[in-house]
């Protein structure tokens, strides 16, 4: 059966300090490439296989776009996202359901409560109840379903594996990471997710941060174009004060993080990180990876120091800071 590393080929990433005792370890792989590709560092066994999870979506979304979605701006940024469920985001989800001619009960998504925490409150007075519009990845669904309108696929079973629209998928993801998935897996939406090496996810969103909009290739072209809508609408991959759209805002640093401890990051250089945490949290991921990018030139000190300003990274204890979740790659 295939499965993730093993904890004697994973190494510490961060810990977690409480009142000036080390409380917590998470330990776990990671791997950096350079500029042009090249690996720079590699952290345990990034040769080992893992589970991007929401890690994946922006291959997910290119293979969408290639599949036929059209989609821009605000709307294409959507389809790469976790979201929180904001009343904003869901208008835009809403806008590509809109555009493949299908209301939200197409989406293959479980109902969910919106993760904004506002945002659930003001549902849960107006006795609403969880939606599929809701779900953070129902984006990356919206823009699925649109690609298969678009292309005249059966959006029924769209989800499924063998399904045209996912064949196409998987195709781009081993276009883009040069190897072929070791597994199938079913995400937490429902979509398929592939086991791959952290070094094969490191590539494909290597290539995809740094892939330009004139390039003679088309499948490049629409990955540059991902990037941009990203950068350009960082609001959308995630949501206000939440750490991928923070990176985002403040470094023009294109990260996404996936459940499990996944994360990944291409720095403005086209410096990349991909990171797994061995024990599936993802509170430390985002300071590892921007740890790691200022370790390999492509960030400040100061850089680093201000987006971990806007984390939450502070421990609390009675009321007051008593600690705090610190990298130790790359510190020592």
């Amino acid at each position: 059966m295939p499965e993730t590393v093993a904890l004697a080929d994973a190494v510490e990433l961060a810990v977690t300090e409480r009142s000036g005792f080390i409380e917590s370890r998470h330990a776990g792989i990671a791997i950096v490439l350079a500029p042009d590709g090249t690996e720079l560092a590699r952290h345990g066994d990034a040769g080992a296989l893992i589970l991007p999870r929401s890690s994946l979506k922006p291959l997910q979304a290119l293979g969408a776009v290639t599949a036929g979605a059209r989609l821009d701006g605000e709307r294409l940024g959507l389809a790469t996202a976790s979201h929180v469920g904001t009343d904003r985001h869901v208008a835009v989800v809403r806008d590509i359901l809109d555009a493949a001619g299908l209301t939200e009960d197409a989406l293959g998504c479980l109902p969910a409560w919106p993760s904004d925490q506002a945002t659930r409150d003001a549902l849960v007075r107006a006795d609403a109840e969880p939606a599929r519009v809701r779900m953070n990845c129902s984006g990356k669904h919206a823009a699925m379903l649109l690609a298969c309108r678009t292309s005249g696929w059966d959006v029924g079973g769209y989800l499924d594996p063998q399904h045209p629209l996912q064949v196409h998928i998987r195709d781009v993801i081993e276009r883009m990471t040069g190897e072929k998935p070791a597994a199938t897996a079913i995400d937490g939406c429902g979509a398929p997710v592939y086991a791959l090496t952290l070094a094969g996810l490191a590539r494909g969103i290597h290539r995809l941060g740094t892939a330009s909009e004139r390039s003679p290739f088309a499948l490049h072209r629409a990955a540059g174009t991902i990037k941009r809508a990203v950068l350009d609408n960082p609001w959308t991959v995630e949501g206000p004060g939440r750490p991928d759209t923070v990176v985002a805002e403040r470094l023009g640093v294109f990260a996404k993080g996936g459940a499990e401890g996944v994360m990944v990051m291409v720095a403005p250089d086209g410096t990349t990180v991909a990171l797994k945490t061995l024990d599936g949290s993802g509170r430390a991921a985002t300071i590892v990876a921007l740890q790691l990018l200022a370790d390999a030139g492509a960030l400040s000190a100061g850089q680093v120091a201000d987006a971990a300003s806007a984390l939450p990274l502070v421990i609390h204890g009675g009321g007051r800071d008593v600690g705090v979740i610190r990298p130790t790659i790359g510190t020592r």
